[in-house]
């Protein structure tokens, strides 16, 4: 049994894209909703900063020497937390409304890669995936999704990892990393719904896949052929991603949300959209940054 502990009473709507920048020793994830939010903590600290972007983020990556690469219901953006400073760099969904950007991660080398969903049917599967370069050359790689949701790698960066979340799916697609083309796209593993949607993932050095899985209670640890290795029950009902970090990258750190509950079960599992921490044997995979 792992431990599990609340680190952060942050009562985040819709907590996501959890990133830890091994340089700063610090987490960084975000509230999707309402009032899109960008955090950061030193967990060794305590030091707790956040602040409001004006724009309205659903995924995000660290950039190399600071700021980020954010995924918008708007588009992509740059945006430097020391300045506020922010530079759309375009939107590929613009005319294909009400499709819009949802989660997003960087690759091992230094792209962005963001996936979209249908926003009024999510069920749909009129999502897609856009890998985003470092010289900010925006291009689809696929569609067909319900829900374009977290993203991940293999340690040998020859798979990757996508979460068709209303599908009740996870993906894998055969990875070139010196190109960044993908392709062969299969089935790794079916969700039965009674155990919740897949949401965010991580990737640890193992090979595992650890899928945050929405209404279930539970982040499910699948092996790499797509086999449930392990189940970790949390407290709270929906986290929404995950991430390694540390300075030993064995702490899973979980989002969650408490957005859609009712009153009385916000009553009943207390710490829905706090950061949670999850202590573990099991060394994650360093968290690449954007290069652009």
């Amino acid at each position: 049994m792992f431990e599990i502990e609340r680190l952060a009473l942050v009562e985040n709507e819709v907590g996501e894209s959890p990133r830890w920048d091994a340089e700063e020793q610090a987490l960084y994830w975000l509230d999707i909703w309402s009032s899109p939010t960008v955090y950061r903590l030193e967990p060794k600290t305590g030091a707790f900063r956040q602040w409001v972007p004006g724009i309205h983020v659903t995924g995000q990556a660290r950039r190399q020497g600071g700021g980020f690469v954010f995924a918008s219901r708007t588009g992509l953006y740059l945006w430097d937390e020391r300045t506020g400073a922010s530079r759309f760099l375009g939107d590929p969904e613009a005319d294909n409304r009400p499709v819009r950007f949802n989660d997003g991660s960087a690759d091992r080398q230094g792209r962005f890669w963001a996936g979209s969903t249908y926003a009024d049917d999510q069920r749909r599967p009129e999502g897609s995936l856009y890998r985003l370069d470092a010289g900010y050359t925006v291009k689809r790689m696929a569609g067909g999704l319900a829900c374009s949701n977290g993203l991940g790698w293999s340690p040998d960066s020859r798979t990757m990892y996508v979460t068709a979340q209303f599908a009740y799916e996870l993906l894998a697609f055969d990875f070139d990393p010196a190109t960044g083309e993908i392709d062969n796209r299969r089935l790794f593993a079916k969700v039965p719904e009674a155990e919740g949607l897949p949401d965010g993932l991580a990737v640890d050095a193992e090979g595992c896949v650890w899928s945050a899985q929405w209404g279930g209670w539970r982040i499910t640890r699948y092996d790499p052929d797509g086999k449930i290795e392990r189940v970790v029950r949390l407290p709270v009902p929906n986290p929404t991603s995950c991430c390694f970090g540390g300075p030993d990258l064995q702490d899973l750190y979980v989002t969650t949300a408490w957005g859609w509950l009712t009153a009385e079960q916000r009553a009943a599992a207390p710490g829905c959209g706090d950061l949670w921490i999850v202590h573990t044997d099991i060394k994650g995979l360093p968290e690449p940054y954007f290069a652009g």
